[in-house]
Order: C-alpha cells, then sequence, then structure tokens
C-alpha cells in the first residue's frame, strides 16, 4: 500500500436549530477513542461502499435518531494537521430544523446530545470551530438570497419572532418598523385572522407564508438585506 496515499475520510455535521428566540447548534460529547469526554459536531467515517451523502444520513441518525432530514454539503476540508494523529478529510454538511419537531437522543458512540447556543459555542474537537463558523458564514449567505431558514419558524408566527429569526442568523439587530416594511413588500407572507393565544403581552397577528411565492423565491432568488 503507497504510504501517500489518503485512506481516511470523514463527515462533520453542523446540524443548527431555532428555539423561540436563539439560534442554536447541536452537539455532541464523545464517549471514546482520543475525543473521549470532549464536545464536537455530529461526525464519523466513510464507510467503503457508501456515498458520502449517506454517510452524512446514517451518521446522524446513529449519534442523534435522527432521520428523514434535509443536509446539504458544504465542503471538503482538508488542512493536514486538523487531526495530529492522522491524515483526514473531512466532508461537511449542515441542516436548519425547528427543534419543537424533533426528539434528540444521544447514541451509543456519545455520552450526551445537547444544543447550544451560537454565542456560548465551547472549544470543539479538532478543526470543529472552523467548521462551525463556515457554516454559519454560508448560511447568513444564503438567508441573504433565498428564504431557507424559515422551515424554522412554526406554521402560524408574528413578525416579531420572524425578525428575532434573522437577527439570530445574521448577528445583527434589526430595526423593527423597517423589517416590517420590507417583509410585508414582499408579498410573502399571508396575515391571518387570528392572534397570538395565552400570552402576558398584547396579543399580535399571526401570518403564515404564501407557499406559491414562496416556492418562487426559492427558485429565483431575492435580495433580502435589511
Amino acid at each position: 500500500m503507497n504510504a501517500d496515499i489518503i485512506e481516511e475520510i470523514s463527515i462533520d455535521c453542523v446540524v443548527f436549530g431555532f428555539n423561540k428566540q436563539n439560534l442554536e447548534v447541536l452537539l455532541v460529547q464523545h464517549a471514546e477513542g482520543e475525543s473521549k469526554g470532549k464536545w464536537g459536531l455530529l461526525g464519523g467515517w466513510v464507510k467503503t461502499k457508501e456515498s458520502t451523502d449517506d454517510a452524512a444520513h446514517r451518521i446522524v441518525y446513529e449519534l442523534t435518531s435522527l432521520e428523514n432530514i434535509y443536509l446539504e454539503q458544504l465542503k471538503a476540508f482538508t488542512d493536514p494537521d486538523r487531526v495530529i494523529s492522522e491524515r483526514v478529510i473531512t466532508i461537511g454538511y449542515y441542516t436548519l430544523l425547528n427543534r419543537e419537531d424533533y426528539n434528540i437522543k444521544a447514541g451509543l458512540k456519545v455520552f450526551e446530545a445537547k444544543w447550544h447556543k451560537i454565542n456560548e459555542i465551547p472549544d470543539l474537537i479538532f478543526d470543529h470551530n472552523e467548521i462551525l463558523n463556515f457554516s454559519l458564514m454560508h448560511l447568513r449567505n444564503r438567508v441573504r438570497q433565498a428564504p431557507i431558514g424559515f422551515n424554522l419558524l412554526p406554521e402560524k408566527f408574528t413578525l416579531l419572532q420572524l425578525m428575532h429569526l434573522y437577527e439570530e442568523i445574521l448577528g445583527v439587530e434589526l430595526d423593527k418598523s423597517n423589517f416590517r416594511r420590507k417583509i410585508l413588500h414582499m408579498k410573502l407572507l399571508v396575515e391571518l385572522n387570528e392572534k397570538q393565544q395565552e400570552v402576558s403581552h398584547r396579543a399580535a397577528k399571526l401570518y403564515k407564508f404564501d407557499s406559491e411565492i414562496y416556492k418562487k423565491l426559492t427558485e429565483k432568488g431575492f435580495n433580502f438585506e435589511f
């Protein structure tokens, strides 16, 4: 076997979730190997006879019981020193989830699977902080071009909830009146004859997405700068 041939390919998945007001990422605490006890992204090896896409879905399921989720490939991370003990190339993936729709269960290879706020991320194993930062940058670019983050919201939501989502993803504070004017001008939302229920403050109007407009904007893209 030629010692110059790279044999090890892994997968690392960034799973973003939105918890009402906070953007979070799912991390696992490893239960074995040199990274035992440390936190990292959802990762594992690619098997000989599976594609990287199949490997990504298998790994996520084995570590957290999450299945039937959409995973988008980011890029390969190839720094020769990303893993000290051996030469490993990893393929990064990411996804966005509405946390309330999924039940997370830690697999046998990890002590714990836990959501962390995006601004409270610990030091992760290997180059996982770099992979996470790249994923977040990619996410911020994408939400300005397509409504990909909207699946993090419930079916019916307020304009304030939508604004909080974009503030969390973009890492900025948005002007409430400007956001309202621009989002309503897009004709993307359907105003419902309903208001929030069981809230201590003044109940706000509820909206949902116009599925046809949503589909068109997703296909052709748009400028979503605020």
